[in-house]
């Protein structure tokens, strides 16, 4: 095989070669010009592509995120380090972050999918946590033709396949089937951990001469300049863009995992810093490491691990290959170091060293082959405040809120039962091993998932939430509800909110109208996440979610962590028992533009986005939460997707109990999805106690029953069927679609 010749500094001058790794003509130039004082060389040009991409450098989303609150007593570590870290009392924390790979995930989904989960677990230990829950949230087109359901099957394959094997239960998540998403799916993974806190790490290279050494699985050619690709508009031609995309192996990952928390706990005393080789790959684990130290950093890249021969500079830094972390040691440790990673049969080597100054040194075949300051590479990348403009869709709305004919309630909920975003994802999150680790306590299917804290009473609550149709139709006020919405699941399921991750999923920053999107949801995000006391301490951005121009709907997607005080207070969504009091809390109003009924009667959604008051959503999640923290709960069920009746319909199949309930609105209304909303049910003995702490915010509705009926009668018509009728068609709509 011939070897390749690198390019020479002129011909990635005038082949203008680093367009299709990225750079535009002047970042090229800036980086001529400004940065080096000459002309860049192949290897450098390409430092610089995948360290200057939107998915490292956030050059397009910079002044939109420095708008967001993070700010808040809980926080340890707010955004900047691997993920972000909150205090959970004595002495504890807990760690987490999401990620997004959706250009990964659209052309080999199984792949895509399995190594978003295990870079966000890496994210995760590289802190100094131990993993204990997985979440994913995930959006597709509809599960009508055949490339939809092949993605779907490949994704949840590789989610499952990934933390099935790696040992992290996936407690919960959120799955979205809408138009939108067709050609543009979304995988977003998230993941948190437990620590103590002396136990904090942090990924920075300090102290001259100190080692730096790789560990982990050997470099190939596989996910080269990943991070470039990730932050590209899709088209067809991408399709097949399949040397972009990482090949996962999670029992590599098990024993990193195991290596790598050895190292923190039982040599602490010689660990400096430790970061994941996430994208971009070596170049950004040590680049960062070392400008966050404001040191220097030489690496001989003949001693990186290799399992394919020949590869260039280029390839060696820019790889995306999987389970592979990159450590600073006390010069004379390394030896202790290696005997770690030798026990669980892993590469540890040397390939540099800290040095004096800011400059990043490569070099390969005894060669120098970069030459570059650390900063320009880590944090001086070119920094834009792009044009916003107004979408145009905003400007021709109806300002009257869409209203449904029913004429058939029955049969209008038996339809919505089958709506593949309202029907049970039980055949999808089956796939998922939800008990591994035994300490799952809340398993999916609920408003969030709950997993325990060993040796303590207390519990976390975790969510993942967002609905991308109320952005479309209003970005700001559409970003306080996915915060709202995440912290309603938070607080139905017992638990006090604590704050956020998030994975911001929008179309091309580059159009002005995309940017309003992206700028305005982020106000409505900070507003609420202020509110709520949640703030932001991770997440990542994902844009350019474009196919052939077309944008998806904005899709900021919340994950959200709340404490459980007392492992009591644990609340589900299913009603208990019968004979309970049900009520909702919240006022029900006809508010269905964006809504689910919109979408199955019409085939879209359109025009203004109805009212929302974050003060009323605060009141009411405080109210619900001291009720249930007084003991005075028996389920709770926030009302979401599909309105009332379906929320009512969702507490009835757990224990196949009836209900035999009255509202004073028309049966359309109970469709409607007015925010600040959940159903309740209580036991006869705490009913009193409940009306005196809720009113007048509380309305009664009536009780459960033994019967197999659910029976809801309004102010002109009945909602009246078979409980397990109804929960027959809820759980086969999604099996039967995706067969």
């Amino acid at each position: 095989m011939l070897k390749k010749q690198p390019l020479s500094p002129t011909d990635v001058r005038d082949s203008k070669v680093y367009r299709d790794w990225g750079l535009t003509d002047a970042e090229y130039q800036m980086l001529t010009d400004d940065v080096l004082g000459r002309l860049p060389n192949e290897t450098e040009t390409g430092l610089f592509s995948g360290m200057w991409s939107e998915h490292c450098s956030y050059k397009n989303s910079k002044p939109v995120l420095k708008k967001f609150w993070t700010q808040g007593e809980q926080v340890l570590e707010g955004p900047g380090e691997g993920a972000g870290i909150i205090d959970i009392g004595d002495g504890q924390a807990v760690v987490f972050k999401a990620e997004s790979h959706n250009h990964p995930s659209a052309v080999e989904p199984y792949e895509g999918a399995a190594t978003g989960v295990g870079g966000i677990i890496r994210d995760i230990f590289s802190m100094g946590a131990r993993p204990i829950a997985l979440l994913d949230s995930l959006r597709f087109g509809e599960p009508t033709d055949a490339h939809t359901k092949y993605l779907i099957s490949q994704v949840v394959a590789g989610i499952g396949g990934y933390g099935n094997c790696i040992g992290i239960p996936t407690i919960g998540g959120d799955t979205v089937f809408d138009p939108s998403y067709q050609k543009n799916p979304l995988v977003n993974a998230m993941c948190v951990g437990i620590l103590n806190q002396a136990d904090i790490q942090k990924g920075q290279a300090t102290g001259i001469g100190n080692a730096v050494i790789y560990v982990g699985a050997k470099t190939g050619r596989d996910g080269i300049n990943g991070a470039s690709f990730a932050s590209s508009e899709f088209n067809d031609a991408n399709e097949t863009q399949r040397s972009a995309v990482q090949v996962g192996d999670p029992f590599m990952e098990k024993l990193l995992m195991e290596a790598c928390l050895e190292v923190i706990h039982d040599h602490a005393d010689v660990l400096i810093g430790i970061q994941d080789m996430g994208a971009a790959g070596l170049v950004s684990s040590s680049a960062e490491m070392a400008s966050k130290a404001g040191s220097g950093l030489t690496l001989n890249l003949d001693l990186v691990p290799q399992r394919e021969t020949g590869m260039t500079p280029f390839e060696l830094m820019l790889s995306e290959s999987q389970e592979r972390m990159l450590l600073c040691v006390k010069a004379g440790a390394e030896a202790e170091i290696y005997q770690v990673f030798e026990k669980y049969g892993l590469d540890a080597v040397t390939i540099g060293k800290v040095t004096d100054g800011h400059q990043y040194q490569l070099f390969h075949h005894g060669k120098l082959v970069a030459d570059v300051p650390v900063d320009a590479l880590a944090t001086k990348a070119p920094v834009y405040q792009r044009e916003k403009k107004r979408p145009t869709r905003l400007n021709h709305q109806s300002h009257h809120q869409f209203m449904p004919r029913i004429v058939d309630a029955t049969g209008t909920l038996k339809k919505m039962l089958q709506q593949p975003t309202i029907a049970s994802k039980a055949v999808l999150y089956n796939t998922y091993d939800s008990q591994v680790q035994t300490n799952t306590v809340v398993k999916p299917g609920s408003d969030a998932g709950v997993i325990r804290i060993r040796h303590t009473d207390k519990a976390l609550a975790i969510t993942t939430d967002v609905n991308g149709r109320y952005l479309y139709l209003n970005p700001r006020v559409g970003g306080e509800i996915a915060v709202a919405e995440a912290a309603r699941n938070i607080v139905a399921s017992g638990g006090q909110p604590l704050g956020i991750t998030d994975c911001l999923n929008y179309g091309n920053p580059e159009k002005p109208e995309q940017f309003y999107d992206l700028d305005e949801s982020a106000m409505g995000i900070a507003r609420a996440c202020q509110l709520f006391n949640t703030p932001v301490i991770s997440g990542n951005v994902s844009l350019n979610n474009e196919s052939n121009g077309e944008a998806i709907y904005p899709t900021p997607m919340i994950g959200m962590v709340g404490l459980i005080k007392h492992q009591r207070d644990i609340t589900t969504s299913d009603f208990k028992h019968a004979g309970d009091a049900v009520y909702v809390l919240g006022t029900t109003d006809a508010d269905f533009n964006g809504s689910e009924l919109q979408k199955m009667l019409t085939g879209t959604i359109k025009g203004e986005l109805f009212d929302f008051d974050l003060v009323t959503e605060n009141r009411n999640q405080r109210l619900l939460l001291t009720a249930i923290q007084k003991g005075l709960v028996a389920s709770a069920h926030d009302v979401s997707e599909g309105g009332l009746i379906v929320t009512i319909a969702e507490s009835c199949f757990g224990q196949n109990l009836g209900v035999d309930l009255t509202s004073n609105e028309p049966a359309a209304n109970l469709f409607a999805e007015t925010q600040s909303r959940f159903v309740i049910s209580v036991t006869p003995e705490h009913q009193a106690a409940f009306e005196q702490l809720m009113e007048p915010y509380v309305t009664y509705l009536g009780k459960t029953t033994a019967a197999d009926r659910l029976l809801v009668k309004t102010a002109d018509q009945a909602f009246d069927l078979k409980v397990s009728f109804a929960k027959q068609l809820w759980e086969g709509a999604l099996p039967c679609l995706l067969k």
